[in-house]
């Protein structure tokens, strides 16, 4: 019997991405819920999770974010591929121990050679004392603390050890509106890691998708192991190059030509980073142009591709630079002034949107 799969164009990977990452109608969802089904949010920077979500909800203001921050309701901790992330509660409890592979091979990579003297798993104990009983240190802190029993030539390596081998979290104020500076670290509790658990919640904040895009959205290897167990309890299509894709049974998959608005994402946006094939969401020419090294551009977002990147001063000025021929001008700048009268309330007044000149012009 010849099994004939679903072939899905790169257009109708899109809009299926989009309306996962709630991008193509704002929601009315409070704010732990939307976090959890964009399942997580990056935080390398604080401002750049309230810039998600005033990208996709209906209602929000800064207090609803900060109030879940300060209540713990969402905590930011070193999760997916080793970078910050802000979670709910519960999905840091049982996807953080998921990760510990990853976060042991990063601090291998880049803190191995400093600590060799060190016996890891007694810096992991030792690290659990020291922040016991709900007692916050900042990771220079407990670098110098530790280096009382371990004095290495550079205690800052100490500090990043426990970083990844513990699961830490920074409480409120860090991770809230424009607090930025030194950070302290608590401990958290977590669950047993579900690795099992943790691809269909991928699947259903990102897919369909393949086990190289999980990979790379997690930084967890073994993935093909848990896409063969689950596979037949999965929908199975295909991408126009023949490649497999999973995806949960019953999520209906948006029409390619359902219409897409103009959104304005924030840097390291997970709807750039979600996949190994990100051509659902912006030509290889342009993915140059966003990532460039460790960065992810904040990014418009016109018919549902990436169309131009956007930054913004102190003074209410949001650039645009185009990655292409735009258009729907008028739309982006009126997204771009919203944008505006969220991060910039007193410059109302002068806050205005430029365009600037298109660049080795590629197509779409």
């Amino acid at each position: 019997m010849v099994v004939v799969m679903t072939v899905l164009s790169s257009r109708a990977l899109g809009r299926a991405l989009l309306e996962r990452q709630l991008l193509l109608r704002r929601a009315e969802l409070a704010v732990v819920p939307a976090v959890e089904q964009l399942f997580g949010l990056n935080a390398q920077s604080p401002n750049d999770p309230y810039l998600v979500l005033w990208s996709r909800l209906k209602l929000f203001s800064l207090a609803d974010l900060t109030g879940a921050i300060e209540d713990r309701s969402l905590v930011r901790s070193t999760m997916m591929r080793a970078t910050q992330h802000l979670m709910s509660v519960e999905d840091f409890g049982f996807v953080r121990p998921v990760l510990a592979p990853l976060l042991r091979r990063v601090q291998r990579n880049a803190f191995g050679r400093r600590t060799t003297s060190v016996d890891l798993d007694d810096l992991v104990v030792a690290a659990r004392e020291l922040l016991a009983d709900g007692r916050t240190l900042t990771r220079p802190e407990l670098g110098r603390l530790l280096a009382e029993r371990w004095p290495v030539d550079d205690p800052t390596a100490l500090g990043w050890t426990a970083q990844y081998l513990v699961p830490l979290i920074h409480p409120a104020p860090s991770g809230t509106w424009n607090v930025y500076g030194a950070t302290p670290f608590t401990l958290a509790d977590v669950s047993a890691g579900d690795v099992r658990r943790m691809v269909p919640r991928y699947l259903a904040a990102f897919g369909p998708a393949s086990v190289a895009d999980a990979r790379t959205w997690s930084g967890v290897s073994g993935l093909r192991e848990v896409f063969a167990e689950l596979r037949p309890s999965l929908q199975v299509y295909a991408d126009s190059s023949g490649r497999e894709l999973l995806d949960l049974p019953d999520r209906p998959l948006p029409e390619e030509d359902v219409p897409a608005p103009v959104r304005l994402l924030p840097p390291f946006d997970a709807t750039l980073l979600a996949h190994a094939d990100r051509t659902r969401i912006m030509t290889d020419e342009i993915r140059r142009q966003v990532c460039v090294g460790a960065g992810v551009a904040a990014t418009v977002l016109v018919d549902g591709t990436v169309a131009a990147i956007w930054t913004v001063g102190p003074t209410g000025v949001l650039k645009v630079q185009p990655l292409r021929p735009l258009t729907d001008l008028d739309a982006i700048e009126a997204e771009a002034l919203r944008l505006l009268a969220f991060t910039h309330p007193s410059t109302t007044d002068s806050n205005r949107v430029e365009f600037l000149p298109l660049e080795n012009p590629h197509p779409n």
